[in-house]
């Protein structure tokens, strides 16, 4: 890493001399001193996003379960990509709407056994949620059990990616127990995963113990502390100071005020965009939209704001998305840029990752010198998402994992982009598009598939309802011995059976 300037350093040190309180929450777990009688250490955590949905895995928080290491499908990514064991120990498809999954030996953190019985709970329930969950955007599911050890899954329609549709952290497998008869599901000593959540306090704070009957393998740490902490520079500054043992998502602006070997830089399928709401407001209008999109330096940004740890937005996809760099098509479509002429925008986005409120200030100036008149909003994630997806903003600036939500990169497109999409924050329904998105659904082989997506990609940017600003690299803080940390481009883990200190 490149020395930091001597302003910089000077930034640092008065950032760091400003807090020194902040890091003292950390310091006592309020579960023991960091030791379990029954072997191994507990991890100290310090994480970005507090629960935005009361811990629901239907939406936000699925990612949030599934790094604790709480929850499971049947199915992970592997470092490819691709769809790998995890519940199911293997499937087939059985015909182009129907596939079989057996089931492994499993069981729950409650003590029950995983059964196709419950699969099939926890499937057609997650099926029937609302909003649906992203991986389910336009997918209709019925499961039932086959024998007693496998599940039988068909769709309305053919899927040839549902093996990588069930890896979603928000189609995680929970006992009976967990659900109730309005749909709620309470995750805690419910999942399958190697960590049982225990206790939860509010947005500050979540206790996990070691599931000592996981199918994998007993989990080397005892447990797992955790603290939801918003303001980087604090998550920062406790790694720095020894109170944590891993903290997410460190500010550019922190990494060169961190000891020696703790910053590790990840890079990953998720993109920085400005999103602009095309049902109503100025955006409203396709020219306006235009003009907000060419008003947009996104060297700036990453030079910038992000310090060189990112890349200039390119598109939907990212470097990391390593085959979409050479087929990727040129935005068709775009309309002509109008004049702003003082237009008043609201630009939304939140502080949970450090770098988006001074992007979105970057942004503001650069909106501001094409013409239009800005105001910023800057909350907590969790205080802003459900009026961003009510479309009560403008503008919103997002960081978004493209292959998040299923490890396809048409599920996205098909939950942010087309007319009924349940994470269409822009507020978009074009024809076009849903057509375009509908065209890649439906492509089976992966080749094609990808050129579809890429086609439908270059379908959305010509509407200019999403600008890519940045394609992030994640830096994560881990302490000096500390070992084991899953660091992968979808940020689906971090902590499994191997991460230890």
């Amino acid at each position: 890493m490149n020395a930091a300037s001597p302003s910089r350093r000077l930034r640092l040190l008065t950032v760091l001399l400003l807090i020194p309180g902040l890091a003292g929450c950390f310091a006592d777990s309020g579960s023991g001193d960091g030791a379990s009688g029954s072997g191994g250490s507990r991890l100290r955590v310090a994480l970005a996003f507090p629960p935005a949905e009361n811990l629901s895995p239907y939406g936000a928080d699925a990612t949030l379960l599934s790094r604790l290491g709480v929850t499971e499908g049947l199915t992970a990514l592997d470092a490819n990509g691709a769809a790998a064991p995890a519940l199911a120990s293997s499937w087939q498809r059985e015909s182009d709407r129907t596939w079989r999954f057996t089931l492994r030996e499993a069981t729950f953190q409650d003590g029950t056994p995983l059964t196709p019985a419950a699969v099939v709970n926890a499937l057609t329930r997650a099926g029937k949620a609302q909003p649906a969950p992203a991986a389910l955007s336009g997918v209709s599911l019925a499961v039932r059990a086959r024998g007693a050890d496998a599940v039988e899954v068909s769709t309305r329609a053919p899927d040839p990616i549902l093996p990588l549709r069930l890896s979603s952290p928000s189609l995680a497998v929970f006992s009976p127990k967990a659900y109730d008869r309005q749909g709620r599901v309470d995750p805690a000593g419910t999942a399958t995963g190697p960590f049982v959540l225990t206790k939860v306090t509010g947005a500050t704070a979540a206790t996990l113990h070691r599931h000592d009957d996981y199918w994998g393998g007993r989990a080397q740490a005892a447990g797992i502390d955790a603290r939801f902490v918003a303001d980087g520079t604090a998550r920062a500054n406790a790694l720095r100071t020894g109170d944590v043992d891993i903290a997410e998502a460190v500010p550019v602006s922190q990494a060169a005020a961190l000891p020696k070997g703790t910053l590790r830089e990840t890079a990953t399928t998720r993109t920085t965009s400005l999103l602009l709401n095309s049902e109503a407001g100025p955006f409203r209008d396709a020219g306006l939209r235009a003009a907000a999109r060419a008003a947009v330096d996104t060297d700036a940004l990453a030079r910038g704001v992000y310090e060189g740890h990112a890349d200039p937005g390119s598109g939907i996809y990212g470097p990391a998305v390593t085959w979409a760099a050479g087929k990727r098509t040129p935005p068709v479509g775009r309309a002509r840029a109008a004049r702003p002429d003082g237009v008043s925008v609201s630009l939304a986005t939140y502080d949970n990752r450090p770098e988006l409120p001074e992007a979105a200030q970057v942004l503001k100036q650069q909106l501001e010198k094409a013409g239009f008149g800005v105001r910023l909003v800057v909350r907590e994630y969790s205080r802003l998402e459900s009026d961003a997806l009510a479309g009560k903003f403008d503008a919103f600036v997002l960081a978004r994992n493209s292959l998040v939500d299923t490890g396809d990169p048409v599920a996205v497109l098909a939950s942010d982009h087309t007319c009924h999409g349940g994470y269409n924050i822009a507020q978009v329904c074009d024809p076009g598009i849903d057509r375009a998105v509908a065209r890649a659904e439906a492509t089976a082989d992966t080749g094609k598939r990808q050129e579809a997506a890429l086609a439908a990609e270059a379908a959305i940017l010509g509407t200019d309802t999403v600008v890519p600003l940045v394609h992030q690299r994640v830096l994560t803080g881990v302490a000096t011995g500390v070992r084991g940390v899953l660091l992968d481009p979808y940020e689906r883990t971090l902590i499994d059976t191997g991460t230890r200190r």
